[in-house]
């Protein structure tokens, strides 16, 4: 996708234990470096108003994740684990060494922050800054599921069934149900049917993206391989970080949508703190899920201000 919204941006591929890890890279080239990663069912695109207000300021590294957009889309190994979250991280550490960066702030909304959670555990002296996005630790949501969660968040127990029955559901009618996703979790009012579903968060050019990128089937496959992996391999990673005594070893902030889900069942301040060694601040804001895209202005202000600390 080229429009004016990447003015300035170089778009490159990089080869990343064996897959290819698609990124554009812009902004000010002698800025310190900020990582941003997506979630679902998106692409590096969804930053694209943030990556506008924040360009002036920092070297701008945004992929797709394995698996999503323009990157590769391989086949889930029986274990699920070329789509755990530490692979991914490793792809965006190797996206940083092709780059020459040795360390820079990372923020991830969504699945984006499930893997720079892992990437922080796994690569402590890589992350100056993190940001989280909208989500809690991965294994206490597992670990607390109940029923207003299980129905809130039906996806995650749709889509970690045994392929190729959610490939085959989804697939169906995919622009329908990535629709019914981006609408979801208190960001657009509730519709009666799926055209009658208002995303106004989105620009249309955004949403073309997301029908050519997740309207595949190797893009279906390849998001159901991403949760079947949190709910196998990352959690015994997550647990294992766990019993070793590992946390979150930077300043974090938090952010979530006061009209979502993690809002409504959780408590992802003293959650995060309860998985850091470090100082972890957040505050919720007046949206859904999809922070970024709704409150593009709000979102870059808080990256800025707590990014802007430590930004020599």
């Amino acid at each position: 996708m080229d429009t004016d919204w990447f003015d300035g941006f170089e778009r490159l591929t990089v080869l990343t234990a064996g897959e290819q890890t698609t990124v554009r890279v812009g902004g000010r080239i002698d800025g310190p470096p900020l990582v941003l990663l997506h979630g679902f069912p998106q692409t590096h695109v969804m930053w694209h108003r943030v990556a506008r207000l924040l360009a002036a300021d920092y070297r701008l590294v945004l992929p797709d994740l394995r698996g999503y957009g323009d990157s590769s889309h391989a086949k889930g190994l029986p274990d699920h684990s070329n789509y755990s979250k530490r692979a991914m991280a490793q792809d965006v550490i190797e996206v940083a060494n092709a780059l020459g960066i040795d360390d820079f702030f990372l923020c991830g909304h969504d699945r984006g922050g499930r893997v720079a959670h892992r990437l922080a555990l796994d690569h402590p002296t890589r992350v100056r800054k993190l940001c989280l996005i909208d989500i809690a630790p991965t294994l206490d949501m597992y670990e607390r599921t109940d029923m207003a969660f299980a129905r809130a968040y039906y996806h995650w127990f749709h889509l970690i069934q045994p392929a190729p029955l959610p490939e085959l559901m989804i697939g169906g009618n995919a622009r329908a149900y990535l629709y019914t996703k981006l609408g979801g979790w208190g960001t657009a009012p509730a519709a009666d049917s799926v055209a009658a579903v208002r995303l106004p968060h989105i620009e249309p050019q955004a949403l073309a993206e997301y029908e050519r990128c997740f309207c595949r089937a190797e893009s279906i496959h390849s998001a159901c391989e991403d949760y079947r992996a949190s709910a196998g391999i990352d959690l015994e990673h997550d647990r294992a970080s766990r019993l070793q005594g590992e946390r979150i070893a930077c300043d974090t902030l938090v952010l979530w949508g006061e009209r979502g889900v993690v809002h409504r069942l959780f408590e992802p301040l003293a959650l995060w703190q309860a998985r850091c060694s470090a100082r972890v601040t957040g505050h919720a804001l007046p949206a859904g899920h999809f922070i970024p895209e709704e409150l593009p202005e709000a979102t870059a202000s808080a990256l800025r201000a707590f990014f802007g600390e430590d930004a020599s």
